[in-house]
């Protein structure tokens, strides 16, 4: 029950609030005028959904017992509250190892590779997202075993030498945090959980226990085959046989002919379509399909107006990444069966 609630802390000329679901605390503070020092705690939700209703406005907040009143205008919402005493400590994390990026930097490289993560709890690794330093690149993966995302930064002196599994919930929380690009953000590291101070906000996350699947061998080696696409096209065309496709486990077929690649997609009870679009193709006269949505994804994460995509055969791993980006940032998706 208390995992449920936020505690809200007034002292000073602050309120704090603070957040826990027993993996991960998150803390914001803000400019308040206290009359009196006093900390509750109340339903997260309850809250949000009051917050969320109140026009733009100063509220007054009053603690009576085991009530919390907040009060704007005429308005008057009364909230049961739990001893403050019950709420988890925000842990202090030492940080044996640290990284310094800026946040635009760090926004850019986690969403480069989020998407990939798994959202199955059986294999609790793949929920997060590996980062590696060695002193001179960071690089950042994950793979839901379908496909697999990588992203590597040559940044030399940025921070010590770093192993972990992060969850992906905290990454999505310390993305959002109230910070321009421009503003360097230091995420700290010890043997069990990370941390981050921004400001007014504070983040604590355990990360993930485990063995990370050995993912450089997953990424082939060679090619035989290449396709260069305009990635806007090429996501527009996706998009559209995905209306058919999602009826076929979002199977989505590429078809290569010598400088055109036909995107078909089928509903057993819509019916077919199909689409052509230009390509620069080296030896790519290949049929092959994949999930359409694990293509959009890719494309999504990709910055440059062009697209390579590297293959060998129909039932091998396909290789997707920029045109003029080396190997910084690529997705390797595995095929369908072309059906």
């Amino acid at each position: 029950m208390i995992l449920q609630t936020l505690k809200i802390e007034a002292e000073g000329s602050n309120l704090t609030l603070l957040g826990c679901d027993g993996e991960m605390w998150a803390e914001r503070r803000i400019l308040a005028n206290v009359q009196e020092p006093g900390a509750i705690c109340v339903q997260a939700k309850l809250l949000q959904d009051i917050v969320a209703s109140l026009p733009d406005g100063t509220v007054a907040l009053e603690l009576q017992d085991t009530s919390l009143f907040l009060r704007q205008g005429s308005a008057e919402w009364r909230m049961m509250a739990l001893p403050a005493e019950e709420f988890p400590k925000l842990p202090e994390v030492e940080g044996t190892s640290r990284i310094t990026l800026s946040m635009g930097e760090l926004r850019d490289a986690v969403s480069g590779v989020s998407y990939a993560v798994a959202d199955d709890n059986s294999r609790p690794v793949l929920t997060g997202v590996l980062f590696r330093y060695d002193g001179k690149k960071l690089t950042l993966v994950a793979t839901d075993t379908h496909r697999l995302a990588v992203l590597a930064l040559d940044r030399d002196g940025i921070g010590s030498d770093i192993s972990a599994i992060v969850p992906e919930k905290a990454l999505r929380t310390i993305r959002n945090l109230p910070m321009a690009d421009t503003e360097e953000v230091t995420i700290r590291f010890d043997e069990t959980r990370l941390g981050v101070d921004a400001g007014d906000c504070k983040v604590v996350s355990q990360l993930l226990v485990g063995t990370y699947p050995n993912w450089e061998r997953v990424v082939p080696q060679e090619h035989t085959r290449t396709w260069v696409v305009d990635r806007t096209e090429l996501m527009d065309n996706v998009k559209r046989a995905m209306i058919m496709a999602r009826d076929n486990a979002n199977r989505v077929r590429f078809t290569g002919r010598a400088d055109q690649i036909l995107i078909s997609a089928r509903s057993e009870d819509k019916g077919e379509a199909k689409e052509e679009i230009q390509a620069v193709c080296k030896n790519g006269e290949i049929d092959i399909a994949f999930n359409g949505k694990y293509v959009q994804d890719a494309l999504a994460a990709i910055r440059t107006e062009g697209v390579l995509a590297e293959m060998t055969e129909p039932s091998r791993p396909a290789l997707f990444r920029p045109v003029d980006g080396g190997d910084q940032r690529y997705c390797v998706i595995m095929p369908m069966a072309l059906g």
